[in-house]
């Protein structure tokens, strides 16, 4: 004989509200983990308080800046920057890191990437760059100013890196932060070619 049995619906309706508790367990549980793994991540970040790199200018040469009647700029500019990471326990890796020159506001040469890298504890690195420009239209004041620098003897050009960085703590990885490196450049103008920055200049920098 088979014996069959019947399930009242209180009985079902117990069991509806027993498996509503057990999600509203293990949403209060992996919400518990997650917030007390971004409170321990935190934390970490004030500990160690990352110091923002430190840029400055090694060397900056000019072989081109010839401007044509039609108010557009050929511009040749090497330059050397000199890249440290002042921080004992904390790694930066830089990402999509592009450099060009400006003067008095005009950007006088296109961007120039450069390769994304890693900087361990309280390394350095030493980043060089050629910036080029062909044809490109400047202010139709742009050869006054330059007459006038060069009544005074000296050229002062500023070239800035934009790109994002990631702070590294052991295995954790930040997300990005945006990187801003101004750098001026103080050129004395000569019969020589090309016309060289005569000493290295301290960057400002902000993330």
């Amino acid at each position: 004989m088979s014996q069959i049995s019947t399930r009242s619906p209180k009985h079902c309706g117990k069991q509806g509200v027993n498996i509503d508790k057990l999600y509203k367990k293990l949403f209060f549980a992996f919400s518990t983990l997650f917030t007390t793994l971004l409170s321990l991540i935190l934390i970490i970040y004030l500990i160690l308080k990352p110091t923002k790199p430190e840029f400055s200018l090694n060397q900056a040469d000019i072989y081109q800046l010839n401007l044509s009647n039609s108010h557009l700029l050929n511009s040749s500019i090497q330059l050397t920057l000199f890249s440290k990471n002042p921080n004992q326990k904390v790694g930066i890796f830089y990402d999509e890191l592009q450099v060009y020159a400006s003067y008095k506001g005009q950007q006088i040469t296109l961007y120039t990437s450069l390769p994304p890298f890693y900087q361990g504890h309280q390394d350095s690195n030493l980043l060089t760059a050629s910036l080029v420009g062909n044809g490109l239209p400047v202010a139709p004041s742009f050869g006054y100013e330059v007459g006038r620098d060069q009544t005074a003897g000296r050229l002062v050009l500023n070239l800035k890196v934009n790109g994002r960085l990631r702070w590294k703590v052991g295995t954790w990885v930040s997300g990005r932060y945006r990187l801003n490196v101004n750098c001026v450049a103080v050129i004395p103008f000569g019969s020589s070619s090309p016309l060289s920055s005569q000493q290295g200049t301290q960057c400002s920098t902000s993330v």
